[in-house]
Order: structure tokens, then C-alpha cells, then sequence
């Protein structure tokens, strides 16, 4: 079996997992007044949309923060920008300021669906082909199979994405990405991603201490050059407090 037909299979086999949770009710749907993190996705579009910039992550009577105040960092707020104005352009109602809340109509659920199969799409399955190709370059057919079959059945990533409703898909991507790219020798850029994932979602800093410590490494592989790292930490860390 070929090696791209034999990396198919298990892509396939996400896909139909994916649809077949997606199929299913989505967290909190039907009750009110919250209606779960689906509705959280819909409502950052709809504040994204109809408010200027300045107004996202403000409190105001057009965005009350304890109805899913957008809390997530700037790369979500403009992702839900976009896919706010795609909203828009199939139905306004979707994003209506105010009146639009806890909207689940058949349609737009299925347009919620489809964009996190697309965000897969776009920024986990590229990238996972990728880091795969690196990071198992030296195995075989039946080794790679296994890591890909691994990645894309992971119960937690298919049932939080594409039933509980998130976008965590695109995070991983980046964070991915970056892996491959430090796998590479490709510091800067490796860097350059890991730094755009948790500008996605805060959930990244799960990872950061492997980073922090796989880019510190090279530099500081005595004892000598720990405690220099400590003294920097240190510093940088009194001078955020300083600036809190």
C-alpha cells in the first residue's frame, strides 16, 4: 500500500468520526439563558460584527461580559470577526445585535458545524501531515499510519471541537506547526507559531514549558548557564510585576 493512500485511511476515518459527532446536539443546546459554548461562538461574532474594535472586550450595554464576554486572546476575537461576516453574508439574523441570541436554527447549525471541519481543514491537517513526515521520517508505512490514526480518532479533540463546540483545532495546528518547524532546526519561525497559537487561545500555555525549555537548552546546558537562566526569568519576571 502506498504511503499516501495508507495516510488517507486514517484522515478518512476522522472525517467520518467528526461528522458523525457533529450530527449530535451540541452542549447546552435548547437552555437558555446561556445555551453553552456554541452559543459563546455565535455571540463573539455577533459583538466582533456590530462593534468597533475598541469595544470587544469592554463591558457596555451592547456587550454585557457576563452574557460569554469574549475572553479569549485577539486571534479568536479576529476569527470570530470573519466568520461573523460570512454569517452575515448568508443570513443577518445570525449576528443580529441583541435579538439574535440563543440562535439554533437547522441552518446555522449546520454552518457552525462545517466551519470547524474547514478550520480542521485549513490549519490542523495540513500540519499534521507535516510534523508526521518529520517526526516519523525515519519509520515506516505501518509507524506513520499509527501516529496519524493516534492524532485524528483522540476522543477529546473530536468531542470538544465538534460536539461541545470549540475551535481548539486551529490552536493545535499552530502549536503543531510549530513543533515541526523546531524539529526542523527552524527556531525563528517554530517560535513565530507557538507565539500565534497562544495569541489563539490561552489554552496553549499547556505547552509552553517544553518550549521554554527545549529553546533555552542549547544555550544553557551547564549549571552555570541554569542559574543564568534562573537570574533572566527572575528579572524578566520582577520587571512584569513592576509593570502590572
Amino acid at each position: 500500500m502506498g504511503g499516501g493512500l495508507a495516510g488517507s485511511i486514517p484522515l478518512l476515518l476522522g472525517i467520518f468520526l467528526r461528522i458523525g459527532i457533529s450530527l449530535g446536539p451540541h452542549s447546552g443546546q435548547g437552555i437558555p439563558p446561556m445555551f453553552g459554548d456554541y452559543e459563546a461562538q455565535r455571540h463573539w461574532q455577533e459583538v466582533t460584527v456590530n462593534l468597533p474594535m475598541d469595544q470587544w472586550y469592554v463591558n457596555g450595554t451592547d456587550n454585557n461580559l457576563l452574557y460569554w464576554g469574549l475572553d479569549y486572546p485577539p486571534l479568536t476575537a479576529y476569527h470570530s470577526h470573519l466568520m461573523g461576516r460570512i454569517a452575515n453574508f448568508f443570513n443577518s439574523s445570525w449576528i443580529t445585535l441583541h435579538t439574535s441570541r440563543g440562535t439554533e436554527e437547522y441552518t446555522h447549525r449546520i454552518f457552525m458545524r462545517m466551519s470547524v471541519l474547514v478550520a480542521e481543514a485549513v490549519y490542523l491537517t495540513p500540519l499534521l501531515f507535516l510534523s508526521n513526515r518529520i517526526t516519523a521520517q525515519h519509520s515506516g508505512t505501518t509507524a506513520k499510519v499509527a501516529h496519524m490514526l493516534l492524532v485524528v480518532l483522540a476522543p477529546g479533540q473530536a468531542l470538544i471541537d465538534h460536539g461541545h463546540f470549540q475551535y481548539n483545532n486551529i490552536s493545535l495546528g499552530l502549536t503543531l506547526c510549530a513543533v515541526a518547524l523546531l524539529l526542523s532546526q527552524s527556531i525563528y519561525w517554530g517560535s513565530v507559531m507557538f507565539a500565534l497559537a497562544l495569541n489563539y487561545k490561552q489554552m496553549s500555555l499547556y505547552h509552553a514549558l517544553p518550549f521554554f525549555f527545549y529553546l533555552f537548552a542549547p544555550r544553557y546546558n551547564t549549571l552555570a548557564g541554569l542559574k543564568q537562566v534562573w537570574s533572566e526569568v527572575y528579572s524578566t519576571k520582577l520587571y512584569l510585576s513592576g509593570t502590572a
